[in-house]
């Protein structure tokens, strides 16, 4: 939506659209049907609060109060296979998951093994080996392989592009809108003014273009107001409106949302609480999200990662610190799902990382090649060499999509 604001920061910076949202989202359009959304949960998300091991004979003495209850006690974890369980607060998820519609992954890193928010996320969204590996991020490098379109591959909602979105090929930007619309006399005379201009003719024809769009698509729902925030509460108003977006049919097809909140280092809590609250949230935006898709949602794939884990212990302020391995989830109607994929280390003291960490197991850069090349279709090859450099020892996982 193009506002008084949002048409000062297009001059200024020569993007499409400039706006301001409650999460920040990104959206590529590509010549296919699938769709898929990249949830990135900044902040490192606590794996074994979200997904208990419940069945490891350690798991209650470390989490001690943070430990939950079986799945056959009350307000226990909602039983996956047996071993695993989810949050309560996941009641959206377990019944994707009972519909064969969620994979989850655990002990699952990057190959980040550090402890900063800053580098994780980085190397989280580069797609190298090292924080600052590349200056451009790997769904970036994606798009371009997938050919040349009739418009602009990409389109962020949100005040800025994060990393993973981030290079050469291009990607514009929307978000709901908080200030007063610009008349459309104005606007005309703006794309009349600047048309023989290089670089803002086209930045101000693309921009109207998507205002349209989003006009037709969301209707009222455009206007969601609220200033920017870090958790995941406003999470389901965005995502139902980036879930319309991506199904309609000249619409995006890949999209990345940026969900703050979870670094959780005090007052962690159980089943009431700043973590639970945070996966309520959470649950609600990827519920909203299936909605929003409608039919669409059967050709949909959604990776949700975080940066790295939390420690497998308590602390002292009943919180957990910056840790290693951890857990992602895998949703959507194009996911063969029911199933938790971990190649389980243990909890016992000799078998975590640095005698602290959840050892990690699985490269998350598997979970991503795979969806990339089985569900998007790209070139396996061309995945290793161009979007995820030095990363052959990460060898793309076989059956997570529908045939």
């Amino acid at each position: 939506m193009l506002s008084r604001r949002h048409t000062l920061g297009l001059l200024g910076g020569g993007l499409v659209a400039v706006c301001g949202g409650p999460i920040p989202v990104a959206v590529a359009r590509v010549a296919t049907d699938r769709r898929l959304v990249v949830v990135v949960m900044r902040g490192a998300l606590d794996g074994l609060a979200a997904v208990p091991a419940y069945s490891d004979p350690d798991y209650r003495a470390l989490r001690g109060t943070l430990a939950l209850e079986a799945p056959d006690s009350k307000d226990g974890a909602l039983d996956l296979d047996g071993r695993f369980g989810l949050h309560p607060a996941l009641a959206a998820l377990h019944e994707m998951y009972r519909a064969h519609e969620l994979v989850v992954f655990h002990a699952v890193a990057t190959p980040y093994r550090s402890r900063s928010h800053f580098d994780g996320q980085d190397l989280l969204e580069n797609g190298t080996t090292s924080p600052l590996g590349k200056r451009d991020g790997w769904l970036n490098r994606a798009l371009a392989l997938m050919g040349p379109a009739d418009r602009r591959l990409g389109l962020a909602v949100g005040q800025t592009v994060p990393l993973i979105l981030r290079g050469a090929t291009p990607v514009g930007s929307y978000a709901p809108q908080q200030m007063p619309q610009l008349d459309g006399e104005f606007l005309s005379r703006l794309a009349a003014l600047y048309q023989r201009d290089a670089v803002f003719g086209p930045a101000i024809t693309e921009g109207l273009r998507a205002q349209q769009m989003s006009d037709e698509v969301l209707g009222d729902e455009k206007r969601m107001g609220g200033d920017n925030v870090r958790g995941a509460g406003p999470m389901r108003a965005i995502a139902t409106a980036v879930g319309k977006l991506l199904a309609a049919p000249n619409g995006a097809r890949v999209a990345v949302l940026e969900v703050g909140g979870w670094d959780t280092h005090a007052n962690q809590g159980v089943l009431t609480g700043r973590l639970a609250g945070q996966l309520r949230g959470f649950n609600d935006g990827l519920a909203a999200l299936k909605e929003g898709l409608g039919s669409a949602w059967r050709q949909t794939a959604v990776i949700c990662a975080t940066e790295f884990g939390r420690t497998v212990a308590v602390n002292g302020t009943n919180g957990t610190d910056h840790g290693t391995g951890g857990a992602a989830f895998l949703l959507g109607g194009a996911i063969d799902g029911g199933r938790v994929v971990a190649k389980w280390p243990g909890l016992a003291t000799d078998r975590l990382f640095e005698g602290r960490d959840l050892m990690p197991t699985l490269d998350l850069r598997s979970v991503f090649k795979a969806l990339l090349t089985g569900h998007l279709g790209l070139p396996s090859d061309a995945v290793e060499r161009v979007v995820f450099p030095e990363s052959r020892t990460a060898t793309a996982l076989d059956g997570l999509t529908r045939a």
